[in-house]
């Protein structure tokens, strides 16, 4: 586990006439402060990474479909420097993840559908602020194809 990172199952109250799904709450622990949400489309096999934040908060939950979340820490200081880790995250693991600040991050839509993913984020977007790398071509020692075996 990646220093920093936390995972929260969420809840999902289901009844005849649908269901709710719950993601954040101002007096939950994982909040800090409030940025603005948005949210991020992406379709089966294709691949959103790599990307970090310098003062960023990410608190991401997919709403609909699947996703293969992957981080990966190169922090200076941090115990788990070098560290990757893979969450697979949606209706079938309807979980909160919160990346702080200077973990890389990135996903790829699994399953058969577009996956829909909400980020509740501590600060606005800000170019200044996000940096980006390729996701094929790049430092992270990580493979995006789909593992055999």
């Amino acid at each position: 586990m990646i220093d920093g990172i936390k995972i929260k199952p969420l809840k999902k109250i289901c009844d005849e006439r649908g269901m709710v799904m719950h993601m954040l709450r101002c007096d939950d622990p994982e909040f800090e402060k409030f940025g603005e949400i948005y949210f991020s489309c992406v379709y089966p096999g294709i691949v959103k990474a790599w990307h970090i934040h310098k003062k960023m908060t990410l608190n991401y939950v997919v709403v609909k479909g699947m996703i293969k979340l992957v981080l990966y820490d190169d922090r200076s200081k941090s115990t788990t420097k070098g560290e990757i880790m893979e969450i697979f995250m949606g209706e079938n693991n309807y979980v909160l993840v919160t990346i702080p600040p200077h973990v890389w991050n990135g996903f790829k839509g699994v399953g058969t559908e577009m996956a829909i993913v909400a980020n509740c984020s501590t600060h606005p977007y800000d170019s200044k602020e996000i940096s980006r790398l390729d996701p094929i071509k790049n430092k992270i020692p990580y493979n995006w194809n789909i593992k055999h075996g």
